[in-house]
């Protein structure tokens, strides 16, 4: 494909995304609610195209798509899991929601730490956070990256892909905060969506249709189409790779985050609802994407290219694939600028605010924005290493935010939970995640994020019950927000609310 069209979509895309942003800049963005949260006021459909745009990046067309060239049809029982780990949105959201509206938070670090009365607790959790969401950072760079040198052949080198991913992520990061973001997201939504289902419908018409495209799998790569087909997906690997996956809804701020700022309980409503429907539909066209590319270059060097050598096919437009392109762009970027912008709320509110007594509402949020190049630095540093397989090295990120889920749990549900379970869970469990990852080790061939849950869930119930518990705190989280979300909404009054 020519760089030349290439470059022309990406301007194109720029100055729309741009625009978009600008437009954006309304409302309240001189605190930190309005600046990371959109003043909490954010409608449904808005909100549910923004999740989407963030969970689902550069992971899924390019991520999820090599996974399935590399290991077959077991890579959809992989994403599957994910969607049904989204179940805990529902479960979890309401009592975000109504504890943000409450007690103000920002952050779901904030929120577990005002719990457990902790603020080394919240700040345990927001240095966690950032040891393995930066990597993940790096994990969409690294995904543009790849994407503009495979669809250009060289032309666009990886180091330009990946410098383009992040000046746009912190452009749209400083424009207006989380506004920006959300409607530049919803953009993206809506271009990721509809080129890739057309893309990948017209690249199966041209492999025959539906019919000859899962024969000529069936006879000529009938390992795809099996669990664990050419061995990669074994019940082990696929346990490993799914576990985290599951969580992620809860483990990961940039995603628990948004549960904070949907004006009403319907608009959480909505933004689960459009997520599941916008997720059912990429879901299956990333893995159609991997399968597509595994007919026509089955001796891909690097499962990530597939979607690259795809899009740069003689079956897709050269037009078509560059919006295509664009869509994947905007995935990534989408995902990058909410984890910085979720990143440096943490670090300005739950580490820095929690260092200094007189830090103002004002001043963490002049660290917030002075956090965001910082941890867009670190992420194109670690995105230069050009490790492969994305969807690999994502779920390695989620294995190690795993270690927060129990202090989640405990945070609603358990009245006996303690900062110093809190603390001992979070930490410890992260240095072994992180020695197991870098080592490679698999005690009992179980992978680190399964290790990683055992370890935390075991020391927070272990340290807890050791520890004394406050139980003022416990119950007001476990009491109040237990009965029904719509009923409590009603009786919390304005004064409580401010």
């Amino acid at each position: 494909m020519s760089s030349n069209l290439v470059t022309l979509g990406i301007v194109i895309y720029v100055v729309l995304a741009l625009a978009v942003a600008l437009m954006a800049r309304h409302g309240n963005r001189t605190d930190m609610s309005g600046y990371f949260l959109g003043g909490r006021n954010m409608n449904g459909i808005l909100s549910a195209l923004s999740y989407s745009a963030t969970t689902y990046s550069a992971f899924m067309l390019v991520g999820l798509a090599g996974l399935t060239y590399q290991g077959g049809v077991g890579a959809l029982g992989f994403e599957i899991v994910y969607f049904t780990g989204v179940s805990l949105v529902a479960l979890f959201g309401p009592r975000f929601w109504l504890a943000g509206k409450k007690f103000g938070y920002v952050t779901p670090s904030e929120m577990v730490g005002d719990r457990y009365e902790s603020k080394t607790a919240a700040a345990a959790i927001s240095i966690v956070n950032c040891l393995f969401l930066i990597p993940y950072c790096a994990v969409q760079l690294a995904g543009i990256g790849y994407l503009l040198q495979g669809i250009t052949n060289n032309a666009i080198p990886f180091t330009v892909g990946v410098v383009i991913a992040t000046g746009l992520a912190i452009l749209f990061s400083y424009t207006a905060g989380i506004r920006s973001v959300v409607w530049t997201d919803s953009l993206q939504a809506v271009i990721m969506i509809i080129t890739s289902t057309l893309v990948v419908l017209l690249v199966i018409h041209g492999l025959g249709g539906f019919g000859s495209f899962f024969a000529t799998l069936q006879t000529d790569h009938p390992d795809a189409l099996s669990v664990p087909g050419n061995g990669y997906f074994n019940f082990l690997t696929f346990l490993g790779l799914t576990l985290p996956w599951f969580f992620f809804s809860l483990s990961n701020p940039q995603v628990s985050q948004r549960m904070f700022m949907p004006a009403s309980l319907k608009g959480l409503r909505q933004m689960l609802i459009g997520f599941l429907v916008f997720g059912f539909i990429y879901t299956f066209v990333s893995v159609l994407w991997g399968f597509s590319a595994l007919q026509m270059f089955p001796d891909l060097t690097t499962a990530d290219l597939a979607t690259p050598k795809l899009l740069s096919s003689d079956l897709v437009p050269p037009v078509l694939g560059v919006i295509v392109m664009i869509g994947i762009l905007a995935a990534a970027v989408s995902t990058i600028d909410s984890i910085m912008l979720t990143l440096s709320s943490m670090v300005a509110r739950d580490v820095y605010g929690n260092l200094q007594k007189d830090a103002s509402d004002a001043k963490q949020l002049r660290v917030g924005k002075i956090v965001i190049p910082i941890i867009a630095i670190l992420a194109f540093a670690f995105a230069e290493l050009e490790l492969n397989l994305i969807a690999i090295l994502s779920v390695a990120a989620s294995s190690g935010l795993i270690v927060t889920v129990p202090a989640f749990f405990g945070t609603f549900f358990w009245r006996r939970g303690t900062a110093a379970g809190v603390i001992s869970s979070v930490s410890i469990g992260a240095v072994l995640v992180m020695m197991l990852e870098f080592t490679g080790l698999k005690p009992f061939g179980l992978a680190a994020g399964i290790w990683g849950l055992i370890i935390s869930t075991v020391l927070f119930i272990g340290v807890s019950l050791a520890t004394k518990a406050p139980v003022k705190k416990a119950e007001l989280f476990i009491t109040i927000l237990k009965t029904k979300p719509e009923k409590k909404q009603q009786q919390i009054s304005q004064k409580e609310l401010k």
